[in-house]
């Protein structure tokens, strides 16, 4: 596969300094204004979804998932969200680099964007594998994951979404999660948990609860303008 037919995800975590809660409320304004403005510039002709975690995490506020073709789309839209008065006030605790391209363990064809739905939550974490899974053969291999997917089967209301890192970032992979029921998606875990498959998991933490929501709801929790989980882009 060529590699302008992959698309890369970028998923960028943010925590923010309590002391810019502080500011006087029309600073706050033009802080949120001026970063909203660069993720609808970046959102024109690509994929931009925003996740607020207030409330779910400790250590991250707000969650980006940027997709490009392009690697230098990307750069330049961080680039252009750290000129923003926001950032200033933002440190990236976690930020993880992917590729969607084809799995070896199923006939389905690579999605060209991850996280297009209107499920109300996504559910995030990096994932390594053991070493000893790349030397069994992949028959072997093959057979282990089809449980995997026969688990995952039975949850039909949770997309399951895997982006590859290899080379490109830490982890190997980036899973995401999509779905309407938390509750579901702690079933399906728990159950992952007595596969086969899941003896050859190295790390699979740290995992992010979501809350899928518009750009500007996003950037109103974080100085606690009250939101409701809302999927989409706009500032609305």
């Amino acid at each position: 596969m060529a590699v302008s037919d992959r698309t890369f995800a970028k998923f960028t975590f943010f925590k923010l300094d309590p002391a810019w809660r502080r500011r006087e409320p029309e600073q706050r304004a033009q802080d949120k204004r001026e970063f909203l403005a660069a993720c609808e510039d970046f959102a024109q002709d690509r994929s931009v979804r925003a996740y607020s975690t207030v409330g779910t995490r400790g250590d991250v506020d707000l969650v980006l998932l940027s997709q490009s073709p392009v690697l230098e789309d990307i750069h330049t839209f961080h680039v252009v969200l750290g000129q923003s008065g926001l950032a200033k006030w933002m440190t990236t605790p976690y930020s993880y680099l992917s590729q969607t391209k084809p799995s070896p363990y199923s006939e389905q064809a690579a999605r060209p964007e991850i996280c297009t739905s209107d499920h109300k939550y996504v559910f995030i974490y990096p994932m390594e594998k053991k070493r000893e899974w790349y030397a069994l053969p992949l028959e072997e291999r093959r057979r282990i994951m089809r449980e995997h997917i026969e688990i995952g089967r039975r949850y039909p209301d949770i997309t399951i979404n895997t982006t590859y890192s290899f080379g490109i970032d830490d982890q190997e992979f980036v899973v995401s999660f999509e779905g309407d029921d938390p509750g579901r998606f702690l079933d399906l875990v728990n159950e992952l948990r007595g596969s086969e498959s899941s003896q050859y998991t190295l790390r699979d933490t740290p995992i992010f609860t979501c809350i899928a929501m518009s750009i500007g709801r996003a950037l109103d929790a974080l100085d606690g303008t009250p939101v409701t989980a809302v999927a989409g882009v706009s500032a609305a």
